[in-house]
Parts: C-alpha cells; structure tokens; sequence
C-alpha cells in the first residue's frame, strides 16, 4: 500500500533533491527507472553495468558511497533523482530538502533476490537469514523513527509487491507525490512482471 507522510511544509521538487531508497534488491532500480520515464533527470555514472540481476540497470552513482565523508555532490542533484541504499540516509544533511521515495518489499523476497546475486557473484554472505533479517527489521524500525522526525523531509512509501500487482492506481498515487506533473502512461510501461522472479506466497 502506498501511504504520503506529509510534513509541515511543501517543498518545491525543483529545489529538493529526489532520493530513492529502501533496503538492497527492494526494487529501487525499478523506480529509478519509473521516474526517469516519467520525466525525472536521474544522476547515474553507470559504472555498474547491468546484468542478470538488474538487466535494465542498477541506476547507482558512485559518489553516495562517499557521502559520510563527502557531500558537495549533493548540490548538483536539486531538482534531480539519486538512488541510496537506506542505511545512508543517516548521513544526509540536514540543511537541505528532501523527497523520499522509500521502497518496501515483501523481507523473505529481498532475503531470497539478496542470496540468488551472491550466489551469481560467487559469495558467501556470511550469515544465516534470521541474523540478516534481524538487522534489516532492526535497521527499518530505527530509519522510519527517523525520517518520520526530520522536517525536511517528504516522503513516500511504495510497496514493490503492490506496484507490481496493481501498477495502475500506484503510479497515479507517485504521481501525485509529484503534483502530477510525471507521465504517467510511460511510468506505467516500466513495470515488467517478468522480471519479479523471487515471490513468496
């Protein structure tokens, strides 16, 4: 289901920055893509290619990784799109403005996308799932608590298994988020179930 925490203010999307998040494999390349075609700039370097797991794109720009230390990237990006995993959030700062598109997916889905890549990638995790599945549930508790305090945040939740199902009525709610100013009818051909192949229930 998708659900708008509205804050005290409306933020202008020219002079916000754009952020999709969400834990790893929870559908975030997807709605890169969704709003890319929906008339968003996206900020991308394509170094990481794209492959089985992500064969229309992984959408990642290099430069999050270093936002601990480094964040004068973060300028160039008003008005525009990046893609940061969720545990990076944190590290935004508080001085700017920001529009969250926060990507939620069924946990024994992400666990079993996050396990086929390593197994692809020839790695070892490193833990057993309920150790994994832990730490997420912790981490997503603690990063909402967060969000939901911080006033220059807007934010949108978008459940991938929901958009998957019933692209239709979720895009026109994204749209929405976006004072429907996106083309909805080319966000809608983005959504590809083929490419859901981790399903539980």
């Amino acid at each position: 289901m998708v659900s708008v925490l509205k804050k005290i203010f409306k933020q202008n999307n020219n002079n916000c920055i754009i952020i999709v998040s969400g834990l790893p494999r929870s559908g975030t390349s997807m709605m890169m893509q969704i709003l890319e075609r929906g008339g968003l700039e996206i900020v991308t370097d394509n170094i990481r290619q794209a492959d089985k797991d992500n064969p229309k794109g992984y959408y990642e720009f290099e430069k999050v990784k270093e936002i601990e230390n480094d964040t004068s990237w973060l300028s160039r990006c008003r008005g525009k799109v990046v893609k940061m995993v969720s545990m990076l959030l944190f590290e935004l700062p508080e001085k700017r403005k920001y529009k969250i598109v926060f990507m939620e997916r069924n946990m024994d889905e992400i666990l079993a996308s996050q396990k086929k890549m390593l197994e692809r990638l020839n790695r070892e995790d490193g833990e057993d799932d309920p150790v994994i599945r832990n730490g997420y549930e912790i981490h997503l508790k603690k990063i909402k608590n967060w969000l939901q305090e911080r006033k220059n945040f807007e934010i949108l939740y978008v459940s991938y298994n929901d958009i998957i199902k019933d692209p239709q009525s979720h895009i026109i709610e994204l749209n929405k988020f976006f004072d429907n100013r996106l083309n909805a009818d080319e966000m809608l051909k983005v959504v590809d179930r083929s490419l859901y192949r981790q399903r539980k229930g």
